[in-house]
């Protein structure tokens, strides 16, 4: 498999399942120019990618993401910097615009999304996370909204996204206080879906999952996914027509013939990508 050229994420492809692993360990994987920009660049090559049927992100070393480089954000300024004040201001609101494609490039990616984290997962690092289908760590992660710490309001997904995974008062107390929120903590309010010891248990119990999910219709996946996150921004009236939409677009499909005779045959259905 040929993969995009990336730097600072390791990729690999197994039985469908792609691995993106964030590879800056010796700065917790702190999000550079780089690492934003080569987010954008895997996921959409793992959305055009037919043998990618679903994506695992996750970290190398102790951390999955520390937020955003301090050396990026300090150098912020030389790079808006304009005689005319307004001109300055727009080309800030246009980096910041960048910065929220780059992670929205997981969310616009038709296959799921399962994040693997381990120890912390600050700031842009947990606006990372929430891009996510699902999430799923080791019980030493950390989830923290540090940017008000910094003296900012966080600007590329948590406050849009995070009120909709937990409660939103929880979410007001995470983006106003910058506090901590253990594994355990996160189990119970929903940011995860299951926690493992340690990092290597935490990634054969994803990939485990992943595998499971890579094995089920690429096509009914990816129109459970569209559909999810249509119906998470619209009404349930809103929902129900576009679902009804798609089923009458793809419902009829050679997926569903493969998945009755191998139900009939009791054998495990086999897919085109």
């Amino acid at each position: 498999m040929h993969f995009p050229e990336l730097t600072v994420i390791e990729p690999s492809c197994t039985d469908g399942v792609l691995e993106l692993r964030l590879n800056r360990p010796d700065k917790s994987n702190a999000l550079d120019d780089a690492l934003w920009q080569e987010l954008r660049t895997a996921f959409d090559w793992a959305d055009a990618t037919p043998a990618v049927r679903v994506v695992v992100l996750s970290g190398a070393g102790k951390h999955f993401c520390a937020g955003i480089d301090l050396a990026m954000l300090g150098g912020i300024m030389a790079r808006i910097a304009n005689p005319d004040e307004a001109r300055s201001r727009e080309a800030l609101r246009r980096l910041i615009l960048d910065l929220q494609d780059c992670l929205s490039a997981i969310e616009r990616c038709r296959k799921p999304v399962l994040a693997a984290i381990q120890g912390a997962c600050l700031g842009g690092g947990l606006d990372l996370a929430c891009c996510c289908d699902m999430r799923y760590a080791s019980t030493d992660a950390v989830f923290s909204v540090r940017e008000i710490d910094i003296g900012m309001v966080a600007d590329v997904g948590s406050l849009q996204r995070l009120p909709g995974l937990i409660a939103p008062g929880l979410a007001r107390e995470l983006a106003y206080t910058g506090r901590d929120l253990g594994a355990d903590e996160a189990l119970r309010s929903g940011l995860v879906n299951q926690l493992w010891p340690d990092a290597e248990a935490l990634r054969d119990g994803v990939l485990a999952i992943a595998r499971r999910i890579a094995g089920k219709s690429p096509l009914a996946i990816r129109g459970s996914k569209e559909i999810l996150n249509y119906s998470r921004d619209h009404s349930v009236a809103d929902g129900l027509n576009h679902v009804a939409t798609w089923n009458a677009a793809m419902l009829l499909s050679a997926d569903l013939r493969e998945a009755m005779q191998a139900g009939r045959e009791r054998r495990p259905p086999s897919f085109a990508d």
